[in-house]
């Protein structure tokens, strides 16, 4: 299949078909730009790379075989790969939650932990898969070319893990607790997290990313319980926001 880019030096929607509020294109900047940087466990290149891998899904005949298939875990083979550079083990993860998501188990956690993946790593990996999924995403739904993707940044990964994560609540992987009084993480978010936000939180900078794009996509985390008659961007009211919410999640057998 063929696939057209916008240049990602400057992502910008003013040629598309709809009016696009200006925020959407600084948000995705940004994260353009978080994602061609090391991470905490990845480097720039191994992210980049991963971004890469999301696309290829699509079109990666294993994946559409394990799709239509009663289970996933009937079809053996190997995924067609963007470019070699990631680990069967990651290109594995990234192509089951880009196309199958709603199967996951936790046995198909716990092989990839056999197989030498640590859990913040993961962590670290699904942010990116979420993150750079949102954006590619959003580019369809308008219709127009995906953003190229960014020039991989030198550097190593930082190696950093927030001393208050533990295992909570029977999670796969460890969180930061509900509310982050002191220490580095204490801005991380205001008040209470919930866990859709700490889900990422063994690896912070994934939750910044997160609540980035939510804000702009969505609504501002502080108000998520609030006034549901207010429009938060001036188009939808939050109703009608919910109402799209509930039906894509309904389509994406999201969990909530």
């Amino acid at each position: 299949m063929t696939r057209h880019y916008l240049d990602m030096n400057n992502i910008n929607y003013e040629d598309a078909n709809y009016p696009v509020r200006a925020n959407f294109a600084e948000t995705h900047n940004r994260f353009w730009d978080r994602l061609a940087t090391p991470g905490a466990w990845l480097s720039g290149a191994q992210k980049v790379a991963i971004a890469k891998e999301i696309r290829q899904s699509h079109d990666c005949d294993l994946c559409q075989q394990r799709k239509e298939a009663l289970s996933p875990y009937q079809i053996k083979g190997d995924h067609q790969t963007a470019s070699g550079e990631l680990s069967n083990t990651i290109v594995e993860m990234v192509h089951r939650i880009v196309t199958d998501s709603a199967r996951i188990t936790k046995n198909w956690f716990d092989g990839l932990k056999d197989q030498g993946l640590k859990p913040e790593e993961y962590v670290e990996i699904l942010g990116t898969i979420v993150h750079t999924f949102a954006v590619d995403e959003f580019c369809r739904g308008l219709g127009i070319p995906l953003n190229e993707l960014p020039e991989p940044k030198a550097g190593k990964p930082s190696g950093y893990l927030p001393e208050n994560a533990s295992y909570d609540g029977g999670a796969w992987v460890p969180l930061l607790p509900h509310f982050i009084e002191e220490g580095p993480e204490a801005d991380l978010w205001n008040g209470y997290g919930a866990n859709v936000i700490r889900a990422l939180s063994v690896t912070p900078d994934e939750v910044s990313s997160l609540i980035d794009l939510f804000e702009s996509h969505y609504i501002t985390n502080d108000s998520i319980v609030g006034d549901w008659t207010i429009c938060p961007h001036g188009g939808l009211s939050r109703i009608e926001i919910e109402v799209v919410a509930t039906r894509v999640s309904s389509h994406n057998d999201c969990f909530y």
